[in-house]
């Protein structure tokens, strides 16, 4: 894909501007971030825009020395390598300058509910989240739960975590979905391989200013808790249910001894689940090109298996399979499927561009 040159150049001007904002130390309060953060985003841009004009005026300059019977061979020579970089180089360009998601910076909602399978899918359900986990160390995010049902044989029934970081939500949004396993389970003594599922839900975290929530709308519960939780379990109306009534949204907290901090949890998972609600309708065109490139994000989609007899993960949305699952779930391998991804989505919006 080939930019203008005018194109360029009104990156390079922009940037220029700035940069010079930036430096004049004018600026304050909300002007001054808000010029930090378009600084930030166009940076990266402007850095390439500025290699590939330098590689189109070098082509130029060597297009003129060809002429020159003394000069020609070396010029042929560099001419070569340039027109081999020059692409690679425009192409980089073209992904830097695609629409971003706004909340692909945000940190994010991880929710992981055991589906089919039972005892199974809740193990798997646990498997999932640990590979989580380790996949965010590894990025230098932190995940801290926000709510955790336990199953009685280990591993989760339900739990929602919180993922804070640099570039969460873009790296994590493709997990949305059916991960499915199939494996022997411990209690199966004939050996026979089970299929079990396990939902996830990716969700950008909004603040209060992107979601203002009215309290007139809002039915809030408060009972005992019940389930695994110790003494406390049963003695004091600390669980909280919240039901958003214009949308029938329900979120319950129990985790917490204090009714306080449960209803700040559970209004935090609203929060997620109202704004992803509120970006999936004011996006419904941009829903349905995001589905036929990686697939939607909707969990009742089936989007990858994991094969325990064969060690190998299939993500059946890009046909890709990697015999490599102890490394998956370790978090290191999920690393090559994040990235195949984000690659993939960004060559079918290229393409579209082309169109």
């Amino acid at each position: 894909m080939t930019i203008p040159a005018e194109r360029l150049r009104q990156i390079a001007n922009r940037f220029a501007e700035l940069e010079a904002r930036m430096a004049s130390g004018q600026l304050e309060g909300e002007e001054f971030v808000q010029a930090s953060r378009d600084y930030a985003e166009l940076e990266p841009v402007a850095k390439i825009a500025a290699e590939v004009s330098a590689m189109r005026e070098e082509i130029a300059g060597l297009n003129d020395m060809l002429s020159d019977p003394e000069m020609r061979a070396m010029a042929e020579e560099e001419l070569a390598s340039l027109k081999k970089q020059l692409p690679e180089a425009e192409r980089q360009l073209a992904i830097a300058m695609l629409p971003r998601d706004a909340a692909d910076q945000r940190p994010a909602m991880l929710e992981i509910r055991a589906g089919t399978g039972g005892d199974e899918a809740a193990l798997f359900a646990g498997d999932l989240y640990r590979m989580y986990e380790k996949y965010a160390a590894e990025q230098g995010w932190k995940v801290e739960p926000v709510s955790v049902a336990a199953a009685d044989v280990g591993g989760y029934k339900e739990i929602v975590a919180n993922v804070t970081g640099t570039g969460v939500f873009a790296k994590l949004k493709f997990e949305s979905g059916v991960h499915r396993v199939q494996r022997v389970p411990v209690t199966e003594s004939g050996g026979r391989i089970h299929t079990s599922a396990a939902t996830v839900a990716v969700l950008p975290e909004p603040t209060e200013v992107d979601v203002s929530i009215d309290e007139n709308d809002l039915r809030i519960d408060i009972y005992r808790s019940s389930g695994a939780g110790g003494q406390h379990v049963n003695t004091t109306d600390s669980a909280v249910r919240i039901t958003h009534v214009p949308t029938g949204i329900v979120v319950a907290m129990q985790d917490e001894r204090s009714q306080h901090k449960n209803r700040d949890k559970a209004m935090k998972v609203l929060r997620a689940r109202l704004f992803e609600k509120r970006r999936e309708e004011a996006h419904g065109a941009e829903a349905e090109a995001r589905k036929a490139m990686v697939g939607s994000g909707d969990r009742s989609e089936r989007i990858r298996t994991y094969n325990f007899p064969q060690g190998r993960v299939t993500d059946h949305r890009i046909g890709l399979t990697l015999h490599k699952l102890p490394e998956v779930l370790e978090g290191a391998g999920l690393g090559e499927l994040v990235d195949a991804l984000i690659a993939e989505d960004e060559a079918k919006r290229l393409a579209a561009m082309d169109a």
